[in-house]
């Protein structure tokens, strides 16, 4: 069973990344959740991060706010796939932690995804498609997926014609 791990820098970031959490379960991948919090327990997150190779962790997930370093520091720790999601903390409502997860120097890439609840779902549909290379059965997850989302927009669209009628 594929595993992803899913770490934030506050358990207030869970209300987000349960979006990610619950597609991976739906799914049928084995989820970790942790708080992680590279500024105030620098110690634990690189203990953490430096582990991971020798689990059977395959994609990580990392949402935070702010000065978003935490999907950066796992990067530069591990050679695991490491997917950024930025979320959105006054003042700048996203736009730091944005920016600092597109900034990574060149050598320790992590993907970015956009901002909040989208960016969470994106996370966990971005990962399924990694894993999926290797797995016949999340390639028919991520088709199904699809064909859901096509159904949902025909929906729509029958709908705004029901209204011009």
């Amino acid at each position: 069973m594929s595993k992803v791990s899913v770490v934030m820098g506050s358990d207030r970031d869970f209300d987000i990344m349960k979006e990610a959490v619950e597609i991976l379960q739906e799914a049928g991948v084995k989820v970790e959740v942790k708080v992680m919090s590279i500024h105030k327990s620098p110690e634990k997150t690189i203990a953490y991060a430096k582990a991971l190779d020798k689990q059977e962790t395959e994609v990580i997930i990392a949402g935070a706010g702010a000065a978003f370093h935490l999907a950066g520091v796992i990067a530069g720790l591990t050679t695991i796939p490491v997917i950024a999601v930025p979320l959105a903390l006054p003042p700048f409502q996203g736009w730091d932690a944005l920016l600092s997860s597109l900034q990574m120097p060149a050598g320790i890439p992590v993907a970015v995804m956009s901002v909040g609840k989208w960016g969470a779902k994106n996370a966990a549909l971005f990962a399924l498609r990694i894993l999926a290379l290797k797995d016949a059965n999340l390639q028919q997850f991520l088709l199904n997926h699809r064909e859901k989302l096509a159904k949902e927009v025909e929906e729509k669209e029958n709908r705004v014609k029901k209204c011009r009628e």
